[in-house]
């Protein structure tokens, strides 16, 4: 399995194969939601949980254009070289665009690959992180494998993302926005539910929970963190095949009209998760 054989018409899923300016309104999203404090913030609970030291060996697996590797390169206790890893030569290029402009080429190792089988060597990393990956995958089981594998035996790894079967955006439509819920999800996410499944997928995987927290992301009157990803939704929503040009537009539309007069509403829950490597475990 790799992720060649994703079935789902999520285009995150499929970066590796869309065109230059799909992945430019995908990069767009990606670093505006990045940029958000929300996500700022998550990135800096799960950095100050880990509590590294400047030798620690890190990995940012489906790191996009970046924006988790650059904020962790920015930390104070980062003294090695981060590998940024993704599968969209796209987005790896401008992730390294955008870390040049930062001035933090330096301390990112950007590099193409898929998460499900990497040229990588074992036990290489302490940490591996997996932002808003696991959602986007083909096999969410085997990309766990193979982030465990890459950790030495006291290693830790960081999966943070979305619980997208929770995502939903209130609309005037007679269900309240339920179908439209569900094309967002379509559109979007591969593995709705896979955040529910990780103390299970976790266990199964040799992989000891040690940490976690929630957080529930909500847009209430007024349009925010949800800004982005449905401005994204005029071209991915056709990319993706679940509503026409037009459709896509009236939608984004409403929704930009409900938040311009203070009606909008949208929210989903996100957690994260730290793992040991669990050395009871063989392999």
């Amino acid at each position: 399995m790799d992720q060649t054989q994703i079935s789902t018409p999520d285009p995150y899923a499929r970066s590796f194969q869309m065109d230059a300016g799909t992945l430019d309104v995908m990069a767009t999203r990606l670093e505006a939601r990045g940029k958000h404090p929300f996500f700022q913030r998550a990135i800096g609970d799960y950095m100050s949980e880990l509590a590294l030291d400047r030798s620690a060996r890190l990995l940012d697996l489906g790191c996009g254009t970046g924006v988790a590797a650059r904020a962790i390169a920015r930390r104070p206790e980062i003294g090695v070289p981060i590998i940024a890893l993704d599968i969209s030569p796209h987005l790896v290029e401008a992730g390294r665009r955008f870390a040049e402009i930062e001035g933090l080429a330096e301390l990112i190792d950007f590099r193409v690959g898929d998460a499900h089988t990497l040229q990588l060597p074992d036990g290489g990393f302490d940490v591996v992180v997996m932002h808003t990956l696991l959602s986007h995958v083909a096999d969410p089981a085997l990309v766990l494998a193979e982030g465990r594998r890459l950790l030495r035996p006291d290693g830790r790894m960081v999966v943070f993302d979305g619980d997208y079967a929770s995502l939903t955006i209130g609309t005037d439509a007679p269900d309240g926005g339920d179908e439209t819920d569900r094309l967002i999800q379509r559109t979007l996410i591969a593995n709705h539910r896979v955040m529910r499944a990780m103390p299970r997928l976790m266990q199964q995987g040799g992989l000891a929970l040690a940490w976690s927290r929630g957080y529930l992301v909500s847009d209430i009157g007024r349009m925010d963190f949800w800004a982005a990803m449905l401005a994204s939704l005029r071209v991915l929503m056709p990319k993706a095949g679940v509503l026409a040009d037009a459709e896509a537009n009236a939608f984004v539309d409403a929704m930009e009209r409900a938040s311009a007069a203070g009606r909008f509403f949208g929210a989903c829950n996100f957690y994260t998760f730290i793992a040991r490597r669990d050395r009871s475990r063989a392999g």
